[in-house]
């Protein structure tokens, strides 16, 4: 039994307007590439996490058939909340309709034999930026950054973040041998510089945090690694070539 993980989807399978193809380049059959790789590497006994960002749809019905497609791949998902999933509603309506292979978190834990696993989505933070090391780009009809320019409210959803992450790492299984945090946003700087995220996954222990969000990454300079024995991972999907990393 393996541990992968893989972000960032931004499946739309019930709107072609928003399919990440209009982006060209590496993003073209982007779905197909990315089903064919993991169907390559997972097999059914494995565990995948999923950081954010799985669906463009508005609603829960809406993204019925990008969640469907997503639990018709092998292995056991574990998913968090991106800041483009709109759709995620409350625990008790998305449990009653996800395909059983996908286990959402919020505010909980997902224990998998000896491993422990939680997660939040996190906001934008003002302690560290990534604006060197990508390249923005807006195509009409699609925007990839979201977050609000209110500093006041982007640190007022900041904070919530953090309180919920710290809820989910209470949550986790004490005797556990590998604890695993994931994100949506980056939680360090690309420097690996310490962070109010980082000094909370070093306070309770955490091995691993997984993590997507950016796109456009330069591959110029090795970004992020280890810091204070917590491995972070980067996993958005066109960061990756669209293929799986193997965690653990």
């Amino acid at each position: 039994m393996t541990i992968w993980a893989l972000s960032d989807l931004h499946l739309a399978f019930e709107d072609a307007d928003k399919k990440m193809d209009v982006f060209g380049g590496p993003w073209e059959n982007y779905t197909d590439k990315i089903q064919e790789r993991w169907r390559k590497n997972i097999g059914n006994d494995d565990l995948v996490l999923i950081a954010g960002d799985i669906s463009w749809a508005m609603t829960l019905d809406a993204a019925a058939a990008d969640l469907s497609w997503v639990g018709g791949l092998p292995g056991t998902k574990v998913i968090v909340r991106g800041n483009h999933d709109y759709w995620w509603s409350s625990m008790k309506k998305m449990k009653a309709v996800l395909p059983k292979s996908i286990h959402p978190i919020q505010n909980n834990a997902f224990d998998w034999g000896d491993v422990s696993i939680t997660g939040t989505r996190l906001w934008d933070t003002t302690e560290f930026s990534f604006n060197d090391c990508i390249s923005f780009v807006e195509t009409e009809g699609i925007n990839i950054g979201t977050s609000p320019s209110d500093k006041e409210q982007q640190e007022k959803i900041f904070s919530r973040e953090l309180h919920r992450l710290e809820l989910g790492l209470k949550a986790m299984n004490p005797a556990a041998k590998q604890r695993i945090v994931i994100t949506h946003f980056p939680p360090i700087g690309p420097d690996l510089q310490d962070s109010s995220v980082s000094r909370l996954l070093e306070k309770y222990n955490v091995d691993i945090c997984i993590f997507g969000h950016l796109h456009n990454v330069s591959t110029e300079k090795p970004l992020f690694g280890t810091k204070n024995e917590i491995q972070y991972i980067f996993t958005s999907c066109d960061h990756l070539d669209f293929t799986p990393t193997k965690v653990v």
